[in-house]
């Protein structure tokens, strides 16, 4: 069996139990560590832990005794923190956005390509059934030559149901740093990297109230655009819109769609890892749901970690994040400035997940 893979855990809030509850469980990986600013919370994780201690971020970095730093602080400690580990000799994953700049991204890719390490990063969501199985079908050639892609999240807020929403709505939150990374992977995934982008962005109003929790009522500051809209132009010349707001109440359409020349796909929310894949085929009469053929069903955050430590060119890594990264600031930048945007980085799809169940996936799974 050999030795678990040790990991520590900097940022304890609401996601970390998703990761928790892969990582946990599984035989060859032992959580050793845990690091928040609330230390109380960190406290009360550690004790569910067997094994774990409560650490301070800097002791947690210093850490001997462990190999992997997760990375679940806001966006914009995501490259102070991964480059402090990278820095001790660390492989790292990081919650999405890899970071909250695009020059912060690029120095944490770069200094672990320098020191030898493996840089990962959410979202991992797309290696589930929904992506996974649209991406077989495209592949397959089920709706011909893709042409297009509309890719579309609307929601009134995260203020709403959030009880310290604060930093959506600071430097690197904002609804496509937040919730892009979800869409843009999986247009990756769908369709290739991206060569140019266009943007255009708003700001409905200057200030969110907080809708639970003790702070409910207070006000707080909003410091980006909470409407963006943008084309993105792949490099196999299919065209993506991608709309993501803050700023809207609901939507009827599909998250993805992507139109080619014999048909069209609606693809699933890529903020979950399974959902409905369906196929409307030129000259048919409706919509044909397809049967899960990909991806790793009953998937949770923490596949992508694992698939990072397992070896072999990661389906979650750091090249691709940093694309989807320069894809999401350069689209604001484009917004800002009013012109097309070329990007200067890209990334290789990452390889297609087989239809497997997690938990058989796991049992196989052993650190590289």
């Amino acid at each position: 069996m050999g030795d678990a893979h040790r990991i520590g855990i900097v940022g304890v809030g609401f996601i970390s139990r998703a990761y928790l509850d892969t990582l946990a469980p599984h035989p060859d990986v032992e959580v050793v560590a845990v690091a928040d600013l609330d230390t109380s919370r960190a406290q009360e994780v550690a004790r569910q832990l067997p094994g774990a201690r409560q650490s301070s971020v800097e002791g947690l970095l210093d850490a001997p005794d462990l190999q992997t730093v997760l990375n679940l602080t806001t966006p914009a400690a995501h490259a102070d923190i991964a480059l402090g580990a990278i820095a001790r000799g660390k492989h790292v994953y990081t919650e999405k956005p890899l970071a909250d700049t695009f020059a912060g991204g690029k120095a944490v890719v770069e200094a672990a390509a320098k020191a030898g390490t493996l840089v990962g990063c959410a979202p991992d969501t797309v290696l589930g059934t929904g992506i996974q199985t649209a991406r077989a079908a495209l592949d397959k050639g089920l709706v011909g030559r893709p042409l297009a892609a509309q890719a579309v999240m609307v929601t009134p807020g995260h203020e709403r149901w959030h009880p310290q929403p604060d930093f959506y709505y600071a430097q690197g939150g904002g609804p496509l740093l937040d919730m892009g990374p979800y869409y843009i992977s999986a247009l990756v995934q769908l369709l290739g990297p991206v060569r140019a982008v266009t943007g255009a962005a708003a700001r409905l109003r200057e200030t969110r109230v907080i809708g639970s929790g003790p702070r409910a009522g207070e006000r707080i500051a909003v410091a980006v655009d909470t409407h963006v809209s943008g084309v993105l132009e792949h490099d196999n010349g299919a065209l993506s819109t991608l709309t993501t707001s803050f700023d809207g109440v609901a939507t009827t359409s599909a998250p993805i769609e992507v139109h080619g020349e014999t048909g069209t796909l609606a693809v699933p929310d890529p903020n979950h890892f399974d959902g409905r894949v369906r196929h409307f085929a030129l000259g048919g009469t409706g919509w044909h749901e397809l049967e899960p053929s990909a991806g790793y069903a009953g998937g949770n955050r923490g596949v992508g970690l694992l698939d990072l430590l397992h070896g072999g060119r990661p389906r979650a890594g750091g090249e691709l994040a940093l694309h989807v990264l320069e894809t999401m600031t350069a689209l604001l930048r484009s917004a800002a400035e009013g012109r097309r945007v070329t990007l200067e980085t890209t990334a290789e799809r990452p390889a297609p997940v087989p239809l497997i169940p997690v938990e058989a996936w796991q049992a196989s799974w052993r650190p590289a």
